[in-house]
C-alpha cells in the first residue's frame, strides 16, 4: 500500500452501530480535491446514504462543521454527520 492509498483511506465514514435500531449516527468526512475545487468524494456521502435507504432508513437530519484541521496540500476538510431514521 502506498502513499496515495494512505491519503485516500485518511478521510472515509464511519460505521453504523448495528441493525434495526431506532436512528442511527454517521459521519462522513468531506475532502477538498486535490486541484480544483468542490469535494473530491461527494459520491461517498452519496453511496451512505443510499445505503441506509436501501436498509429501511431515512434521512432525518444533517449537520456540517469544520474539520479543523489541513489536509494534504492545504485542502480543507469537512465533517458531516447524518442521524438516519428507521422507517
Amino acid at each position: 500500500m502506498g502513499f496515495w492509498d494512505e491519503l485516500e483511506k485518511e478521510s472515509s465514514f464511519s460505521t453504523a452501530s448495528g441493525n434495526n435500531l431506532p436512528y442511527v449516527v454517521m459521519q462522513v468526512t468531506l475532502k477538498e480535491k486535490f486541484l480544483g475545487t468542490g469535494s473530491g468524494n461527494l459520491s461517498e456521502l452519496e453511496d451512505v446514504i443510499n445505503n441506509q435507504v436501501k436498509k429501511g432508513y431515512r434521512l432525518h437530519t444533517i449537520t456540517t462543521s469544520n474539520g479543523g484541521s489541513k489536509g494534504f496540500v492545504g485542502g480543507d476538510r469537512i465533517q458531516a454527520t447524518l442521524v438516519f431514521e428507521r422507517i
